[in-house]
Formats: structure tokens, C-alpha cells, sequence
């Protein structure tokens, strides 16, 4: 595959191409926002239930347990999280090289970093932390 190289673009262009990466940007921070809610929420309820078992309120056969129900949100939300910053990298690959715009995405750390505290989050639910 050949790259064109970018042209220079009208003003009306330029602002255009712009606003379409600010987008990308703001969808990839909203699913960034989904996906903490959904780690935050698993990591709760799991959380929260464990201090109710101790107090021996909740039954720990159940079929779908605290913890079970909490690996489910956090799985979910890291799930979503990986396919939208990969969506989100092809797309502002395609722009960059289409149209030749140099930003970096501030998006991408954000998400990054919310993925690792989510694995964090993930694995302590998982070893019963």
C-alpha cells in the first residue's frame, strides 16, 4: 500500500479534518468513561459483599456470586475499553495519513492508564484481594 502525501489543505479543509479528530478523541474519552463506571461498579459490588459475607448475611453458594458478578463488570468494561482505543488508533491512522495531521492522542493515555488500574482491578478480584 502506497501513502499519498498529505496536500495542504484549505482553511474549511483543515477546520473539517479537525473537528472530525476532536470527535474521535470525545468517543474514545466516552467509552473511556463507560468503561471506568463498569470497573468501578464490578470492584464495588465485589467489595461490598465481601464485607456483608463477613458479617454472614450473604450465602457464599450462590450461582452467580458477588465476586463472579464483579470479574463479569470489570471483564466488560476492559473488553469495551480495548476494542474502542484499537477503533480509535486505526481510524486516527487512516487520518494521519490521508491528511497528514500530527496531534497526538491525549485519549490514548487516558485509557491506557484506566486499562492498567481495571487489569489491577480484574486480578485482585481474581486472587480474592
Amino acid at each position: 500500500m502506497t501513502a499519498v502525501a498529505p496536500q495542504a489543505l484549505d482553511a474549511s479543509t483543515r477546520l473539517s479534518v479537525e473537528r472530525t479528530y476532536l470527535s474521535h478523541e470525545r468517543t474514545l474519552m466516552s467509552w473511556v468513561r463507560t468503561a471506568t463506571s463498569l470497573i468501578s461498579f464490578g470492584f464495588t459490588i465485589y467489595k461490598f459483599f465481601g464485607f456483608e459475607a463477613g458479617k454472614a448475611l450473604v450465602q457464599p453458594d450462590q450461582w452467580l456470586s458477588p465476586r463472579t458478578f464483579a470479574m463479569i463488570m470489570i471483564g466488560t468494561g476492559l473488553i469495551a475499553l480495548t476494542f474502542s482505543a484499537v477503533e480509535h488508533h486505526q481510524s486516527v491512522r487512516r487520518m494521519r495519513a490521508e491528511f497528514g495531521i500530527k496531534s497526538r492522542s491525549v485519549s490514548l493515555v487516558v485509557a491506557a492508564i484506566v486499562s492498567i488500574l481495571g487489569l489491577l482491578a480484574f486480578f485482585a478480584t481474581l486472587l480474592r484481594a
